[in-house]
Protein backbone atom coordinates (compact mmCIF):
# COMPACT_ATOMS: atom_id res chain seq x y z
CA UNK A 1 0.00 0.00 0.00
CA UNK A 2 1.26 3.94 -0.77
CA UNK A 3 1.77 5.95 1.57
CA UNK A 4 0.39 8.87 1.29
CA UNK A 5 1.04 11.57 3.99
CA UNK A 6 -1.07 14.25 4.02
CA UNK A 7 0.56 17.58 5.94
CA UNK A 8 -0.24 21.18 7.25
CA UNK A 9 1.33 23.33 9.59
CA UNK A 10 0.86 26.56 11.34
CA UNK A 11 3.20 29.09 12.49
CA UNK A 12 4.45 31.45 15.44
CA UNK A 13 4.64 34.14 13.58
CA UNK A 14 2.73 36.53 10.89
CA UNK A 15 4.86 37.61 7.08
CA UNK A 16 4.31 41.01 8.64
CA UNK A 17 6.74 40.13 12.15
CA UNK A 18 9.61 38.53 10.15
CA UNK A 19 9.98 41.28 7.42
CA UNK A 20 7.31 39.89 4.64
CA UNK A 21 6.57 37.07 2.49
CA UNK A 22 10.37 36.74 1.39
CA UNK A 23 10.94 35.35 4.70
CA UNK A 24 8.79 32.75 5.22
CA UNK A 25 11.22 30.24 6.60
CA UNK A 26 11.38 32.62 9.88
CA UNK A 27 7.97 32.54 10.63
CA UNK A 28 8.73 29.26 13.02
CA UNK A 29 6.24 25.96 13.44
CA UNK A 30 4.03 26.11 16.36
CA UNK A 31 2.21 22.66 15.27
CA UNK A 32 1.87 20.32 12.36
CA UNK A 33 -0.19 17.71 11.67
CA UNK A 34 0.17 14.22 9.35
CA UNK A 35 -2.37 12.02 8.80
CA UNK A 36 -0.24 8.90 6.97
CA UNK A 37 -2.75 6.45 4.94
CA UNK A 38 -0.18 3.55 5.97
CA UNK A 39 -0.67 3.88 9.90
CA UNK A 40 -4.29 5.05 9.12
CA UNK A 41 -3.96 7.85 11.75
CA UNK A 42 -3.37 11.26 12.65
CA UNK A 43 -0.05 12.83 14.29
CA UNK A 44 0.50 16.01 15.95
CA UNK A 45 3.80 17.22 16.11
CA UNK A 46 4.87 20.73 18.10
CA UNK A 47 8.07 22.43 17.78
CA UNK A 48 10.58 20.21 19.40
CA UNK A 49 9.45 17.37 17.37
CA UNK A 50 9.84 19.13 13.92
CA UNK A 51 12.41 16.61 12.89
CA UNK A 52 10.48 13.35 13.59
CA UNK A 53 7.77 15.72 11.14
CA UNK A 54 10.48 16.25 8.46
CA UNK A 55 11.56 12.55 8.91
CA UNK A 56 7.80 10.98 7.87
CA UNK A 57 7.62 13.33 4.99
CA UNK A 58 10.70 12.02 3.70
CA UNK A 59 9.23 8.40 4.07
CA UNK A 60 5.83 8.97 2.17
CA UNK A 61 5.68 7.90 -1.21
CA UNK A 62 3.93 11.03 -1.76
CA UNK A 63 3.14 14.15 0.38
CA UNK A 64 -0.44 15.89 -0.16
CA UNK A 65 -0.78 19.37 0.54
CA UNK A 66 -2.39 22.67 -0.09
CA UNK A 67 0.08 25.20 -0.61
CA UNK A 68 2.92 23.00 0.51
CA UNK A 69 5.28 24.08 -1.77
CA UNK A 70 5.71 27.59 -1.40
CA UNK A 71 4.25 27.97 2.57
CA UNK A 72 4.74 24.96 4.45
CA UNK A 73 7.93 23.42 3.10
CA UNK A 74 9.30 26.82 3.50
CA UNK A 75 8.29 27.55 7.19
CA UNK A 76 10.08 23.63 7.35
CA UNK A 77 13.25 25.01 5.62
CA UNK A 78 13.86 27.04 8.68
CA UNK A 79 14.91 23.84 10.54
CA UNK A 80 16.47 22.28 7.80
CA UNK A 81 19.43 21.73 5.03
CA UNK A 82 17.51 19.32 3.06
CA UNK A 83 15.17 20.94 -0.05
CA UNK A 84 12.02 19.53 0.79
CA UNK A 85 10.31 20.38 -2.73
CA UNK A 86 12.64 17.79 -3.83
CA UNK A 87 10.04 15.00 -1.53
CA UNK A 88 7.18 13.40 -4.24
CA UNK A 89 4.77 16.01 -3.44
CA UNK A 90 1.46 16.61 -4.79
CA UNK A 91 0.61 20.67 -4.02
CA UNK A 92 -3.84 20.89 -4.93
CA UNK A 93 -3.30 24.50 -5.24
CA UNK A 94 -0.41 24.46 -7.59
CA UNK A 95 -1.81 21.88 -9.74
CA UNK A 96 -5.27 24.13 -9.99
CA UNK A 97 -3.63 27.04 -10.48
CA UNK A 98 -1.84 25.73 -13.76
CA UNK A 99 -5.04 24.51 -14.64
CA UNK A 100 -7.15 27.50 -14.26
CA UNK A 101 -4.98 30.59 -13.85
CA UNK A 102 -5.94 31.30 -10.77
CA UNK A 103 -5.36 30.56 -7.17
CA UNK A 104 -8.38 28.77 -4.92
CA UNK A 105 -8.48 28.12 -1.64
CA UNK A 106 -9.16 24.84 0.35
CA UNK A 107 -12.50 26.87 1.99
CA UNK A 108 -13.88 27.43 -1.45
CA UNK A 109 -13.48 23.95 -2.52
CA UNK A 110 -14.61 22.25 0.62
CA UNK A 111 -17.57 24.39 0.84
CA UNK A 112 -18.52 23.62 -2.97
CA UNK A 113 -17.78 19.97 -2.74
CA UNK A 114 -18.55 18.72 0.29
CA UNK A 115 -20.70 21.89 2.50
CA UNK A 116 -17.83 21.89 4.64
CA UNK A 117 -16.09 25.45 6.31
CA UNK A 118 -12.50 25.51 7.62
CA UNK A 119 -13.07 26.15 11.44
CA UNK A 120 -10.43 29.04 11.13
CA UNK A 121 -7.44 30.59 9.51
CA UNK A 122 -3.90 31.23 10.07
CA UNK A 123 -3.65 34.60 11.58
CA UNK A 124 -6.20 33.07 14.12
CA UNK A 125 -4.09 30.33 14.52
CA UNK A 126 -0.52 32.67 15.54
CA UNK A 127 -3.15 34.43 17.68
CA UNK A 128 -3.78 31.16 19.73
CA UNK A 129 -0.10 30.47 20.08
CA UNK A 130 0.41 33.76 21.57
CA UNK A 131 -1.96 32.99 24.20
CA UNK A 132 -0.49 29.55 24.62
CA UNK A 133 -3.50 27.50 23.47
CA UNK A 134 -1.77 25.15 21.13
CA UNK A 135 -4.94 22.47 21.38
CA UNK A 136 -6.99 25.23 19.48
CA UNK A 137 -3.98 25.08 16.94
CA UNK A 138 -3.82 21.54 16.77
CA UNK A 139 -7.87 21.04 16.37
CA UNK A 140 -7.62 23.65 13.43
CA UNK A 141 -4.58 22.10 11.45
CA UNK A 142 -6.34 18.41 11.92
CA UNK A 143 -9.19 19.80 10.59
CA UNK A 144 -7.20 21.34 7.67
CA UNK A 145 -5.61 18.15 7.05
CA UNK A 146 -8.53 16.27 6.83
CA UNK A 147 -9.91 18.64 4.43
CA UNK A 148 -6.95 18.15 2.73
CA UNK A 149 -7.58 14.31 2.47
CA UNK A 150 -11.56 14.84 1.58
CA UNK A 151 -10.57 16.47 -1.77
CA UNK A 152 -7.28 14.63 -2.90
CA UNK A 153 -9.82 11.67 -2.17
CA UNK A 154 -12.84 12.99 -3.78
CA UNK A 155 -10.10 14.39 -6.86
CA UNK A 156 -8.55 11.43 -6.87
CA UNK A 157 -11.52 8.62 -7.37
CA UNK A 158 -14.29 11.52 -9.54
CA UNK A 159 -11.39 12.87 -11.20
CA UNK A 160 -12.87 16.58 -11.11
CA UNK A 161 -13.39 19.16 -7.97
CA UNK A 162 -16.02 22.05 -7.35
CA UNK A 163 -15.32 25.22 -6.07
CA UNK A 164 -17.26 28.59 -5.76
CA UNK A 165 -15.87 31.51 -7.85
CA UNK A 166 -15.28 34.72 -6.31
CA UNK A 167 -19.01 35.27 -7.44
CA UNK A 168 -20.09 32.92 -5.31
CA UNK A 169 -20.63 30.44 -8.37
CA UNK A 170 -20.45 26.60 -8.37
CA UNK A 171 -17.67 25.77 -10.67
CA UNK A 172 -15.70 22.28 -11.74
CA UNK A 173 -12.27 21.76 -12.60
CA UNK A 174 -11.09 18.11 -13.91
CA UNK A 175 -8.08 17.09 -12.17
CA UNK A 176 -5.67 13.54 -12.52
CA UNK A 177 -4.98 12.79 -9.12
CA UNK A 178 -4.85 8.77 -9.63
CA UNK A 179 -3.92 7.47 -6.26
CA UNK A 180 -2.38 4.24 -7.95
Amino acid sequence: MKNIVYFDLETKKSADEVGGWGNISRMEMSVGVTYSTTRGGYLIYDEKAVDDLITELQRADLVVGFNNLRFDYEVLHGYTTLDLRQLPTLDMMVDLQQKLQHRLSLDSIASATFGLEKTAEGLQAIKWFKEGKLMEIAEYCCFDVKLTKLVHEYGAQQKQLHYNNRFGRKMTVDVDWSLD
